[in-house]
């Protein structure tokens, strides 16, 4: 798993596979030195606990998807690109996309500037792109672009290279913005999902949340709720259940495991929109084999990969994931 199953036990956060975030890439645009790619993947097609297909509805529409920016190095949001969507009508949803600078009370969309309104959820092969001013914006499902053999973790890291993600998909938000919009040198990007909270206290529960891959399924042990539920700039606090699980999985020593955690913290992808994109250095491609790097700390360098590779089906041009190997039934038909 990349961050899919971020739920303990891997399971869907609070039982809902619409609110799983599973990946976060960022890379230049190919051909245009002046603009960045960003894309957030959620639902998996598929569940593993249980097995089985989730839900046909692409998103929540009582939850927020959003990316944070952080452009002073100092875990905080300074930037955010915040999508709501409608309630499903007809077998469809769509989607509005806002943007907030500076800070921001959770789930507030106070202040923001509306970059796009009633984007239809695309469903099907087609990939419909929508300009949004100096900005380009896609949503719908597509093939999911991580690969794992995930049977081989699950059988004591014997691995055969079998990708279990290789005929899966998710539900993408693909953005293609100018550098200009993300600041003026290296960023901190992480994506969280929000959803009401219950009672009459109201207010809103950050229920996932992270960027680097594998590090919410595989270290967060008894703490994966408080973990999914912090701010990176809290990070520090969940340096000892990391160190924890890299002391029981790979045998690491109680300080080395420490500074391995340590490493590992805080949940923020660092990025460069001047720099060629390759993980962990700055943002990641579709194509970074990030599994490989993560089972060498994983394991304390005992096991050095899983033997799956990029998949082929991805694309040349924007939204650059590949078409969704099977076609979203609409609600009417289920």
């Amino acid at each position: 798993m990349s961050h899919h199953y971020s739920g303990p036990d891997i399971t869907f956060p609070r039982g809902d596979a619409r609110l799983d975030f599973t990946d976060l890439y960022a890379f230049p645009k190919p051909g245009d030195v002046g603009r960045s790619i960003l894309v957030m993947n959620f639902h998996p097609s598929v569940g593993v606990n249980p097995p089985g297909r989730t839900t046909t509805e692409p998103f929540s529409p009582a939850a927020l998807y959003e990316l944070r920016i952080d452009t002073n190095g100092d875990a905080i949001a300074d930037i955010t690109y915040q999508v709501r969507f409608s309630p499903s009508k007809d077998g469809g949803q769509t989607a509005t996309l806002r943007r907030f600078e500076g800070a921001q009370p959770m789930g507030s969309s106070d202040g923001a500037r509306v970059l796009a309104e009633g984007v239809p959820v695309s469903t099907g092969r087609e990939a419909p792109v929508t300009q949004a001013g100096d900005h380009r914006f896609f949503v719908g499902r597509r093939s999911d672009p991580f690969f794992f053999d995930v049977e081989g973790v699950m059988n004591g890291f014997k691995f055969t290279g079998a990708d279990f993600f290789a005929d899966k998909d998710i539900f993408a938000v693909v953005l293609d913005v100018p550098n200009s919009a993300l600041g003026s040198k290296e960023v901190g990007l992480w994506v969280r999902t929000l959803t009401p909270a219950d009672g009459a206290g109201g207010g809103w529960l950050q229920v996932d949340r992270g960027a680097k891959p594998s590090q919410t399924p595989f270290l967060t042990g008894e703490q994966n709720e408080a973990y999914r539920a912090a701010e990176p700039r809290e990070d520090a606090r969940f340096v000892a259940v990391f160190a924890h699980s890299l002391e029981h999985t790979g045998g690491y020593t109680p300080e080395a495991a420490k500074r391995a955690a340590q490493a590992l913290l805080p949940d923020v992808m660092r990025y460069d929109p001047s720099r060629p994109a390759s993980y962990p250095q700055s943002g990641r491609t579709l194509t970074d084999d990030v599994v490989d790097g993560f089972l060498a700390i994983l394991t304390n360098g005992k096991v050095k990969g899983d033997g799956a590779g990029p998949h082929r089906d991805l694309l040349a041009g924007f939204p650059y994931l590949g078409p969704p190997h099977e076609d979203t039934p609409t609600q009417a038909s289920r």
